[in-house]
């Protein structure tokens, strides 16, 4: 169920534990490739997710509105992109699960579509946990699906998937500028340190892979690899004992 088109009644009446809480955020993906492009795939996937569920299991799952901006300074330079404190995003997710909590979906996974916001959510899913009235875990989708290779940014999988799921987005005819302004790899790294701490650093576009290798069949399997294993983590955590978690 989306909580964005149903009704009071329709979520009154849904009976279920399990929320998704779609986590995006705003910021360049190179001149190809919308500024959403984290908020969509994170809403495909857990909508993806949600109706696979339902199918298999015949038990609805509340889809809340996916929150559009992240942790995303790295990017700054790049006009449109917004972004917000680790703490910001961190209190904004762990109220909002609250908020979801009040009403009996208790047990939530945060479906991720940055990068950036990775380390900010394990940190709030754990206070969650610990200490308020739900249990949450976060869900990186790219790091979830089985058949992807090197992320990048704008590249190769996030091209891929956009051009299965939102086609019309993808600006093909820039694609060899997108191309042109690339960098092969993340970062600049000595030591096993990376030097750069925004994506300016090291790519003129902020373009980090070849986007021209993304093709919607591979976006439909990344996004098949996604929900499946967004599939297997709900029904772990509608099994998982949460006793032990609690205080004396």
């Amino acid at each position: 169920m989306q909580l964005t088109e149903a009704t009071w009644t329709d979520a009154d009446a849904t009976e279920t534990d399990l929320a998704l809480l779609p986590v995006g955020s705003t910021e360049q993906h190179g001149p190809h490739a919308p500024l959403g492009t984290d908020r969509l795939t994170a809403r495909a996937v857990a909508a993806a997710g949600a109706e696979r569920y339902e199918e298999v299991h015949g038990s609805e799952v509340v889809v809340a509105p996916t929150i559009p901006v992240g942790i995303a300074e790295e990017h700054h330079q790049f006009a449109g992109t917004l972004w917000v404190a680790p703490d910001t995003l961190r209190s904004y997710v762990r109220e909002t699960v609250a908020s979801l909590a009040s009403h009996g979906w208790d047990r939530v996974v945060l479906v991720n579509g940055h990068g950036g916001n990775v380390d900010a959510l394990r940190e709030v899913c754990g206070a969650i946990t610990r200490h308020d009235a739900a249990y949450a875990v976060p869900f990186t989708w790219f790091e979830a699906a089985a058949s992807l290779s090197e992320m990048g940014h704008g590249g190769p999988i996030e091209t891929a998937l956009l051009r299965a799921i939102h086609p019309d987005l993808v600006r093909e005819n820039r694609i060899e500028e997108a191309q042109a302004g690339a960098s092969e790899t993340w970062g600049e790294w000595v030591s096993g340190t990376n030097l750069a701490f925004d994506a300016a650093e090291f790519t003129d576009n902020g373009v980090v892979g070849d986007p021209g290798d993304g093709s919607a069949e591979r976006g439909e399997e990344l996004l098949e690899d996604a929900t499946a294993a967004l599939v297997t983590l709900l029904d772990a955590i509608e099994d998982r004992d949460g006793s032990r978690q609690m205080r004396e």
